[in-house]
C-alpha cells in the first residue's frame, strides 16, 4: 500500500499516480482504477507514453555525455591508489534494467490497452446505480469501493489463499484523492470531522484485502488540508510506504535561487520493511523532483557551493540546514546514482 500527499494543486502528484498506471500497462497487469472526480477513461487516456531503449538513449544523450564527463573529472581527483578499488553501487545498474522510462509529452497508445484488462470505479456513476446503501463503519462511498475491490480480487483470480488455475498475474489499484469532500468524508473541511475513523476503517480494511491478494495499491490524498493531525498519524501507521510531494508553486521557494533547478521536494516518510512489526523511518532528506520537457526524475538536492549577497539570510540559514541533512542522510543514496528517472 503506497500512501502519496499530494502536491498542493495535485499536478505532480497526479503525474506520479499516471507513472504507476502505466507501469502496469507496460508489464500487462490488470489495472483498477478508482476515482470521485475525474473518469477512469479519462485517466488511462492520459498516461504517459513509453520509450523504447533506443529512444531513451537519444533522448537523454547529452544528459549521459555530461555525466560521464562529471564521473572523468571526478576520477582525476582520487588519489591513484583507490582508483583501482570496486566501486559500490546501491542503485541498479545499466546491465541490469529496472523499470521503464515514459514520455510525458506524449500519451500512451490505445494498442497497449488492447493487450490487459482493466476496471473503472467513478463514484458518481455508482451512486447513481444505487442509491441507497448504509453501513455503520464507514461511509456509503467507502463501502462501494471496497466491494468492487472485494468482487475484482475473487472474480478475476487474483486471490492469494484460493489456489489459481490460470496464470498469475498482479492486480494494481489506483485511488485517486481519496478522503476528499468528493468521496462523501469531512475530515479536509473540519478539525473534528463527525467521522473521523471512516478513512482509516477503509484502509485497514483494504490492506488485509491486500496481504492476501496479489495486488499493490497506490492511494493519493490531499494531506495538506486535513487539519487533524492525528488522522494523518494513523493513516501513516495502516501503510507500507508513505510520501509527500511538495511543490514549490505560489511558495517563496519558488522565486528563491537555491532552488531554481528544482519544481519542489519529496518526502520519504516511511518505507516497508520485510518481517518487522515497524516500518522504517527514512533518513534521506536531500530529494527533489522536477519535470523536464519529457521525463519527470526524482533526484538528489544538489544546492549551490557558493552564496551570493543576492541571497537572503533566511536563505542561507535553509542552506545551512540541508548541508546537515544532506550529511546526515542515507548512505545508500550517497553511494548510488545521482538522480532516479521514472
Amino acid at each position: 500500500l503506497v500512501f502519496t500527499e499530494e502536491d498542493k494543486y495535485g499536478l505532480y502528484s497526479n503525474l506520479l499516480f499516471k507513472y504507476f498506471l502505466a507501469e502496469g500497462v507496460v508489464c500487462g497487469h490488470d489495472l483498477f482504477v478508482a476515482s470521485a472526480k475525474e473518469h477512469p477513461d479519462n485517466i488511462l487516456k492520459e498516461l504517459p507514453a513509453p520509450l523504447l531503449d533506443d529512444t531513451y538513449r537519444n533522448e537523454l544523450g547529452e544528459e549521459a555525455t555530461a555525466v560521464k564527463s562529471e564521473d572523468f573529472e571526478d576520477s582525476m581527483k582520487i588519489a591513484w591508489r583507490y582508483q583501482n578499488l570496486p566501486k559500490m553501487e546501491a542503485s541498479p545498474t545499466t546491465s541490469t534494467k529496472f523499470g521503464h522510462y515514459y514520455d510525458v509529452s506524449k500519451t500512451m497508445s490505445s494498442e497497449l490497452f488492447q493487450s490487459i484488462k482493466w476496471h473503472g470505479f467513478y463514484l458518481p456513476e455508482e451512486l447513481s446505480f444505487q442509491p441507497k446503501m448504509k453501513t455503520c463503519i464507514m461511509n456509503s462511498a467507502y463501502a462501494r469501493l471496497l466491494q468492487s475491490i472485494q468482487r475484482i480480487i475473487y472474480q478475476e483470480g487474483f486471490d492469494g489463499s484460493d489456489p489459481q488455475k490460470k496464470q498469475k498475474n498482479i492486480l494494481r489499484i489506483g485511488i485517486q484523492s481519496l478522503g476528499s469532500m468528493l468521496w462523501g468524508d469531512d475530515i479536509c473541511s473540519s478539525d473534528t470531522p463527525e467521522d473521523i475513523h471512516s478513512l482509516t476503517r477503509f484502509l485497514y480494511v483494504l490492506r488485509g484485502l491486500l496481504r492476501k491478494s496479489l495486488s499493490a495499491c497506490i492511494i493519493t490524498v490531499p494531506a495538506h488540508l486535513i487539519q487533524n493531525k492525528a488522522i494523518m498519524e494513523r493513516v501513516t501507521n495502516l501503510s507500507d510506504m508513505v510520501v509527500g510531494l511538495e511543490s514549490f508553486i505560489g511558495s517563496e521557494r519558488e522565486t528563491n535561487p537555491l532552488y531554481k533547478d528544482y519544481h519542489g521536494l519529496v518526502h520519504v516518510h516511511q518505507i516497508p520493511r520485510l518481517n518487522s512489526l515497524i516500518c522504517d523511518v527514512s533518513d534521506t532528506k536531500d530529494l527533489a523532483f522536477r519535470l523536464k520537457r519529457k521525463l519527470f526524475t526524482i533526484e538528489r538536492l544538489h544546492l549551490p557551493p557558493d552564496l551570493s549577497d543576492t541571497v537572503s539570510r533566511t536563505s542561507k540559514q535553509d542552506l545551512a540546514e540541508s548541508a546537515k541533512l544532506l550529511s546526515s542522510g542515507c548512505g545508500a543514496m550517497a553511494i548510488g546514482k545521482k538522480h532516479l528517472d521514472f
